[in-house]
């Protein structure tokens, strides 16, 4: 087995740096575009196909819909917590009215 001299490897490195490259360009030079009229395999009709935009109204709708629910869940917790501050704030006066 013939070791790579030292010297003519960063020679091959660059050769193969500069080579990849060239070839990706020529193969996508080779390559026959895709028409936007050829057919490829099977083909939904525009008016069964949701557009573009609907996509985007229901993600906005499901969206709104969490937004709403973290709301919710948002003001549930801040009125329970506010109740247990008034609470104990309650306790704290009967307790030191009661000591005196």
């Amino acid at each position: 087995e013939a070791a790579i001299p030292k010297m003519l490897a960063p020679c091959l490195l660059r050769k193969v740096v500069l080579t990849v490259p060239l070839v990706f360009v020529v193969a996508l030079l080779l390559v026959e575009p895709v028409r936007c009229d050829q057919e490829a395999g099977t083909a939904i009709p525009a008016e069964s196909r949701p557009c573009v935009d609907c996509h985007a109204f229901e993600f906005m709708q499901r969206a709104l819909q969490d937004l709403k629910k973290t709301a919710y869940n948002l003001d549930t917790r801040t009125e329970t917590l506010l109740l247990q501050v008034e609470k104990r704030n309650l306790c704290d006066c009967v307790t030191a009215n009661l000591l005196n």
